[in-house]
This record gives structure tokens, sequence and C-alpha cells, in this order.
């Protein structure tokens, strides 16, 4: 049996980050008289600050010359929050611990930067897990480009369709399939009932809910 790999993404699946981060963006977005909304916040989870800021100073027409700046704010603002309020979602370790009894090779990739990867990785006490991590903020291309799974999965010396991802977010998720992977999503309560999560290969509530029966149908799944 060929080897295989899982690749987690990490703000908002391994750590209750998202909602600092909203915090993060949205105080940075206030500072030039912008007030973005929580749904508003929702559809551009996933994304990489410079592509989430682009994004956001182009819809509410502010000048893209104060970009560098509202960067530098919200990730500065973002690992100081993290850092000091971050928690570990339910089941990382136990989620973790069953992959690597399936002996699964275990990456992460996220659209942080490398030092917040670093951070959470030893906040959270998962450095023994992690072979590999892979930032979208080193890379040329941010989620929904699949470039920061593939690196991953480089790493890793996984082909991607022998990887499985887990993600939190549609960006994501895009990205995962965009890879030729499998993917699992584990949404936000909030929008966990949207239809967009079908184009996943599984849906879970929890890192906890996952089994090697749900392992087993999610390879299965499509061939």
């Amino acid at each position: 049996m060929s080897q295989k790999a899982v690749i987690f993404d990490m703000d908002g699946l391994l750590i209750d980050s998202e909602p600092l981060w909203q915090e993060a963006g949205i105080e940075a977005l206030s500072i030039y008289g912008v007030k973005l909304s929580v749904q508003q916040y929702h559809s551009s989870t996933g994304l990489r600050t410079p592509e989430w800021i682009e994004h956001w100073f182009s819809y509410f027409q502010v000048d893209p010359a104060f970009a560098p700046n509202a960067i530098s704010t919200i990730e500065e603002a973002a690992m100081e929050k993290i850092s000091q309020r971050g928690t570990a979602l339910p089941g990382v370790h136990f989620i973790l611990d069953f992959f690597r009894k399936q002996n699964y090779r275990i990456g992460i990739a996220s659209s942080s930067p490398q030092r917040l990867i670093d951070m959470v990785i030893t906040k959270l006490g998962i450095g023994s897990y992690i072979e590999e991590t892979s930032s979208a903020g080193q890379l040329a291309f941010g989620k929904p480009h699949p470039e920061v799974f593939i690196n991953c999965a480089e790493l890793l010396q996984i082909k991607p369709a022998n990887c499985l991802v887990f993600e939190d977010s549609f960006n994501g998720l895009i990205a995962a399939k965009a890879a030729k992977m499998k993917c699992v999503v584990v949404p936000a309560q909030d929008v966990f009932h949207q239809p967009k999560w079908s184009a996943a290969d599984l849906k879970l509530g929890s890192l906890v809910n996952f089994n090697e029966l749900l392992l087993q149908a999610v390879w299965m799944g499509g061939e």
C-alpha cells in the first residue's frame, strides 16, 4: 500500500484563532473608516493577509497605498492575540494520534506567516507530530490556489493523490480539491449547514468525530 499523508490547515481547525484574526482584521479596517460585518469576514476566511486586504480595500475603495501598513497591523495584532488567547480546538491531539497510528506522514499547510505556524505548534505542544509545514505567505499564491498544499505534499514526499486535507474554510476546500487531494471539512457552527460544503469528501462537526470507518469511506469515495 502506498504511503499516505494528512495535511492540516491551522487557523480555525487546530487552534481557535479565527475569532482573533477577525478581531484583528476588523480593528485594522476600522482605522480606514471601514466597518466589516461578521458575515463579510466569513466570506474571506482562508485568504493570506495581503489578498484579504486587497479584497476589502478594493470593495470599500480604500487607497491601496495604505495596504502595507494595514497588513503589518493585522499580522502583528493577530500574533499577539493568538499568543495570549488562542486555545486548541477539540480533538487536536486525538486526530494527530489517530494518523500517527495509521502511519500517515503529517503536515500543516496554512495561509498564516511561518512565524505564526511555528508559534502555534509550540503553543499546542504538537511539534512531535508535525513533520513538515508550508506557509502560503512564502509562496507565489495563496488559497484558493492549491500551491500551499502541493508544496506541503512535496516536502512530505507524498503524491497529491495520496494526501488527505483537513480544512475549515471554503477557500481551503477549493485549494485542496484543486490540488487533487481528498478533503474533510470541519466548518464553524454558524456556517456548518451551508450547501457549499458538499464539494468536500466529508463534513464533520468536530475532529473528535473522525474514525477509521470514515477514513476508509473518504478514500473509497469517487473511486
